[in-house]
C-alpha cells in the first residue's frame, strides 16, 4: 500500500477554549485576511482575489464543536496561498455545509489526528 503524495492538514488538538481565541492566535501569526469558500475556489473579497485549490495550503485546522447546539459546530482553517496571501476561513459544518466542487472537497479533506501523536 502507498503513501499519498498530497500532504493532508491536521485536526489539531484544539488547545483553544473558543474560537475567538484560535482567530486571534493566527491573526497574531500573520493570517491577515477573510477567505470565503465559494464552489470552485476561495475568495478574498478585501484583495479581490480568488485562489483555486492548487494554489492554497491548509496550515492550521481547529474544530470547535458546540457544547449545547450541533448546529454551533465550526472548523478554523489557516490558509496561504501560493502569493504569500495568508488568512483564515470559518467553515461550519454538518447540515449547514455549503455544496462544494469535488476539487474543493478533496483539499479540505482532513486527516484525524491529535498533535500529540506527531
Amino acid at each position: 500500500m502507498t503513501k499519498s503524495t498530497t500532504a493532508m492538514p491536521i485536526i489539531q488538538k484544539n488547545h483553544y477554549s473558543t474560537l475567538t481565541d484560535g482567530i486571534a492566535d493566527l491573526r497574531e501569526k500573520g493570517y491577515d485576511h477573510d477567505f470565503d469558500q465559494a464552489e470552485f475556489h476561495l475568495e478574498c473579497k478585501k484583495l479581490k482575489k480568488n485562489f483555486k485549490p492548487e494554489n492554497f495550503t491548509i496550515t492550521h485546522t481547529y474544530r470547535f464543536e458546540g457544547m449545547t447546539n450541533p448546529s454551533d459546530n465550526s472548523v478554523l482553517y489557516g490558509i496561504e496561498a501560493d502569493d504569500g496571501t495568508k488568512g483564515i476561513l470559518i467553515d461550519a459544518y454538518g447540515v449547514y455545509a455549503d455544496a462544494i466542487s469535488p476539487e474543493m472537497i478533496e483539499k479540505f479533506r482532513v486527516e484525524y489526528k491529535s498533535v500529540d501523536e506527531e
